[in-house]
């Protein structure tokens, strides 16, 4: 991995691999912009599951792991793989997912 490239992808584009481990790439046909925004939320989520085990709350980490997964989600890097979906539904993915999150 370097910093102008980014991580390691399989030829397809569809994963990123780090340190050996595949994990599902972002859709690519998300617009910066946007990505920015949800992975600023992704960020924000994971913080807060940190804060909720930290002050042991379980049902703040609830929450917080439901915003980590709507961001993935959103994102495309979990729910249906984004190369099976049709252009407006990639689109849909991301627009609802950012409409909760924001």
């Amino acid at each position: 991995m370097t910093a102008d490239t980014g991580p390691d992808r399989t030829p397809d584009g569809r994963y990123v691999v780090v340190n050996g481990r595949r994990w599902r790439a972002t859709d690519p046909q998300i617009p910066e912009d946007v990505a920015a925004r949800l992975r600023s939320h992704l960020m924000s989520a994971r913080r807060a599951v940190a804060a909720a085990r930290r002050s042991q709350d379980p049902e703040a980490e609830r929450t917080a792991r439901a915003r980590v997964q709507l961001s993935k989600v959103a994102l495309g890097e979990r729910g249906t793989p984004w190369w099976e979906q049709s252009a407006p539904e990639r689109r849909a993915r991301w627009r609802e997912g950012l409409a909760a999150l924001d």
